[in-house]
């Protein structure tokens, strides 16, 4: 299965990367692709660059894209070239995962309209302000509408990536991607801890 990130400047590091450690290392089931607006290097805060290519180019169809949060989705939710491209993805795509303020995107599209979501909590009120008519659920660590899943606050990502491969590919298949990588996978969907908080 492909699976396309979406990369902008001042995208969350663990938003990416959780993903990207449970993903890329089942080489036999998912090719990994990075895309940014324009292509090239992109970079955040925390001094990481990754080289990308142009949404645009993207034609095939990607079982998975892959859109995370962090400071960048603030200026991003307002370009409506990518909120263009983002929905154009979203439709061709299988699937779409959103990480964080990532489904501050996913919202802008209209394509969670009517739908349920999440988000980070310390940014919900901003978030639920980019799409009013999700039904957003505040208290969930990540969730599952149709093709679309969506995620809490940073760490929440690799939760829901493994719930994806739980849906997928069975409990014990996820359980055992999670004792390689020596994470304590959070398997309740519903209850986020933070959410208390």
């Amino acid at each position: 299965m492909s699976i396309v990130f979406l990369l902008f400047d001042d995208f969350e590091t663990l938003d990416v990367f959780g993903p990207v450690e449970i993903f890329g290392r089942l080489k036999d089931k998912y090719q990994l692709t990075f895309c940014s607006l324009d292509g090239g290097m992109i970079s955040n805060s925390h001094g990481v660059s990754i080289l990308t290519e142009s949404i645009a180019s993207i034609k095939h169809h990607p079982e998975i894209f892959l859109i995370p949060g962090g400071y960048g989705t603030r200026p991003a939710v307002n370009n409506a070239v990518l909120i263009e491209e983002v929905t154009r993805l979203c439709n061709l795509a299988s699937f779409v995962l959103t990480v964080c303020t990532g489904s501050a995107l996913l919202a802008k599209t209209g394509l969670l309209d009517g739908r349920k979501a999440t988000s980070n909590k310390k940014a919900f009120d901003w978030v639920t302000s980019q799409g009013e008519a999700v039904h957003w659920i505040r208290k969930a660590r990540w969730t599952r509408d149709g093709k679309f899943y969506t995620s809490a606050g940073v760490s929440a990502g690799m939760d829901m990536s493994l719930g994806f491969l739980s849906d997928n590919h069975g409990i014990g298949f996820a359980r055992k991607v999670a004792f390689e990588i020596e994470y304590n996978w959070v398997e309740n969907m519903d209850e986020d801890i933070f959410y208390p908080q």
